[in-house]
């Protein structure tokens, strides 16, 4: 049985990773269920991995898998009505506070492969499509590309994933963005702008910040989810 702390994170990361594709930090995690310091998040995390409703992957920054829901939690996800003349509904009604569900999928292109590292040579051709959840891209034109590099485990995005973008040409600082580099080269990064000046930050130590002036960047999209295989 789960305390209300534990429930309450095991719902917050869910949501997340439905929401971004990735896990919440462990900043984040503090931040939500309102706790002073990170070791209570700590405590929260082991707690649950011993009660086997997640799975910390060994060497992988912010790599948390939920492999079980509580059964409270599990209702509200599978809960799918059948939707017959507009707004009635055949059965039984969720419960108030439950989320809608969708559960078809659509395809995107896959283009190729983003650096998240060195940036590379752009992207331009489709290698093949790909099937995401419906509700990952939502409204707008996306494409996936495969992630080659390190600089953004810290984000919880690996060498290998398959990170969905949503095409836009704009972006919030603290977004995560395809940025095309001088018309030659794309890369996945952070995106900070500062007056005429922008930051494309990586989300690894081992990696330095690249500033760059407004006309030399363009953004081609914005990171909405990830997929990983195992």
């Amino acid at each position: 049985m789960l305390t209300r702390k534990q429930l309450d994170l095991l719902e917050f990361i869910h949501s997340r990773v439905k929401r971004d594709g990735v896990p919440p930090s462990f900043d984040e995690m503090k931040e939500a269920l309102g706790l002073r310091s990170k070791s209570g998040i700590h405590r929260l995390i082991t707690g649950l991995e011993e009660r086997g409703y997640i799975r910390r992957l060994a060497h992988r920054a912010r790599a948390i898998e939920i492999t079980k829901l509580p059964e409270a939690l599990d209702k509200v996800e599978t809960f799918v009505p059948r939707v017959i003349e507009g707004d009635k509904t055949d059965g039984p009604q969720p419960p108030a506070n439950a989320l809608p569900v969708e559960t078809h999928v659509q395809t995107v292109p896959l283009m190729g492969r983003i650096a998240a590292g060195v940036p590379i040579e752009a992207i331009s051709e489709v290698s093949h499509n790909v099937a995401v959840p419906g509700q990952m891209v939502g409204k707008g034109h996306h494409y996936a590309l495969e992630v080659k590099g390190d600089s953004m485990i810290d984000a919880g995005i690996n060498d290998g994933d398959i990170v969905v973008i949503r095409e836009v040409t704009t972006a919030d600082n603290g977004e995560i963005v395809v940025a095309l580099v001088e018309d030659q080269e794309a890369t996945l990064k952070r995106f900070r702008q500062q007056g005429s000046t922008i930051a494309l930050e990586a989300a690894n130590p081992a990696y330095e910040t690249r500033l760059y002036r407004d006309d030399q960047v363009k953004v081609q999209g914005r990171l909405v989810g990830l997929i990983r295989h195992y």
